[in-house]
């Protein structure tokens, strides 16, 4: 699709007159107007703009005219709401929001991505012992295993997950394995609903954040499954059966 089309397609679904959008991005109603007639395209530093204010890639906004790949994990990044986010809310055309958000790196050790990955990937028709290769082979060519030194934060991250998992384990929570790792999960797919004791059914994530999490085999046996999700700002623990059924909340700690 063309830019024109695609900026005027954005800007109608968010009701916005030229007026209005060209207020928003600091340009002259008649900017917008050439954008829509094909006679010019929007700059970079607008191209910026319009990116943080429609939640969508520049390369969406120009017709998606390149293949984008995470520069972390090899995942084809083929619609914007898997994209991560920069610090500042702009999406990231380089991460999908599992390896990158908010600004934030989630993965410093190669291996653990791995076994993230290879859990994803292997089936009938491509073993483990394949997807473990083709990762091995894969991640040592993308721009952040390359530059891993320039972009990683020298353990910041790794440490707030280890404290994480030292304040979950301190619940000591009966039936529940130790916690050894946290992995990036996108609240879209770990977004459980629970029902309160006056009857209420509620959710606690935000569909688009990622958070920090696990899923640990009850000590007690049986098809239940303990879910475990944090971040800055709390701690959630769940039981539930396959597929996420019969969903009970267990603890929401404020941290």
């Amino acid at each position: 699709m063309e830019t024109r089309k695609v900026i005027l397609e954005l800007r109608t679904k968010r009701g916005l007159s030229q007026d209005e959008l060209a207020e928003k991005v600091m340009v002259t109603r008649q900017a917008v107007s050439r954008w829509g007639n094909g006679e010019t395209v929007p700059n970079t530093e607008t191209l910026k703009l319009l990116s943080k204010e429609f939640d969508v890639s520049i390369n969406t906004l120009l017709g998606a005219p390149r293949q984008l790949i995470c520069q972390c994990c090899g995942m084809p990044l083929e619609d914007d709401a898997i994209m991560g986010h920069d610090s500042d809310g702009t999406l990231n055309e380089d991460y999908c929001k599992w390896c990158y958000a908010d600004g934030t790196y989630t993965y410093s050790d190669m291996d653990d991505l791995i076994d993230v990955c290879v859990g994803h990937m292997a089936n009938e028709n491509f073993t483990e012992e394949q997807a473990r290769a083709y990762m091995k082979e894969l991640l040592p060519k993308l721009d952040y295993w390359k530059r891993y030194e320039e972009l990683c934060d020298h353990g910041q991250f790794e440490t707030f997950k280890k404290q994480l998992i030292a304040e979950i384990n301190a619940l000591q929570i009966e039936g529940m394995p130790k916690v050894e790792k946290l992995n990036a999960l996108v609240g879209k797919y770990v977004n459980l609903e629970y029902r309160l004791p006056n009857g209420m059914n509620v959710k606690f994530l935000d569909d688009q954040t990622t958070y920090l999490g696990t899923q640990l085999e009850s000590e007690f046996g049986g098809d239940r499954c303990f879910g475990v999700l944090a971040n800055m700002d709390f701690i959630l623990v769940s039981t539930y059966e396959n597929g996420g059924e019969n969903t009970e909340l267990v603890i929401y700690k404020k941290r």
